[in-house]
C-alpha cells in the first residue's frame, strides 16, 4: 500500500546502524556499506543530509566517521522521513490541482488521513525503540566489540 523509497529505507537503516553498532569510536561509512549493503552513491548523499539536519555528526580524521548528534531516544523515524522526502524531488500527486472531483474530494482526503496517521506513528517511534527491537531479534551489535574502558 504505502511505498517506501530505497533512499528512505537506507536513511533509516543508516541511523539505526550507527545507533546500534557505535561503540566509543565513530562508525565509518565503509562499515555501514559492509553491514547493510547500501550502495555508496546513496550512502554519502544520505549521510550528508542527516548531518546537515542534525541527526548525525561527522567526525573528521583517520579514525573519523559518523555518530549520532543526539541521544537515540531523541531521534524519531518521522524526522528521518521528512529529511529524506525533502531530498527526493519527485512531485507528489496529492499536491497537484488536476484530477476528478471524486479524487480531489474523497480519495485524496482519505490518503492524507492515512499519511497523517502513519506520520504520527513514525513520530512516536524513536531510534531507541528500533535498537530495542534489534536486540530482541537477537541481532548482534558491533558496539560490544568496540567498547573502550581506558581512561
Amino acid at each position: 500500500m504505502l511505498r517506501i523509497s530505497k533512499k528512505l529505507m537506507f536513511a533509516i537503516e543508516v541511523v539505526l546502524d550507527i545507533a546500534y553498532n557505535a561503540g566509543s569510536e565513530p562508525v565509518q561509512s565503509g562499515e555501514i556499506t559492509a553491514r547493510q549493503g547500501i550502495p555508496k552513491r546513496y550512502l554519502e548523499q544520505v549521510l550528508q543530509a542527516l548531518v546537515r539536519a542534525g541527526i548525525l555528526a561527522g567526525v573528521r580524521g583517520p579514525r573519523g566517521g559518523y555518530r549520532l548528534a543526539r541521544e537515540r531516544r531523541r531521534i524519531t523515524v518521522g524526522e528521518i522521513v521528512r529529511i529524506v522526502r525533502a531530498l527526493e524531488q519527485a512531485t507528489d500527486p496529492m499536491e497537484e490541482a488536476v484530477g476528478a472531483e471524486l479524487g480531489r474530494q474523497v480519495v485524496r482526503p482519505l490518503w492524507a488521513e492515512l499519511q497523517d496517521d502513519c506520520m504520527r506513528r513514525l513520530d512516536q517511534t524513536t531510534i531507541e525503540d528500533l535498537c530495542l527491537r534489534a536486540h530482541r531479534a537477537g541481532i548482534e551489535s558491533e558496539a560490544t566489540h568496540k567498547l573502550d574502558f581506558s581512561i
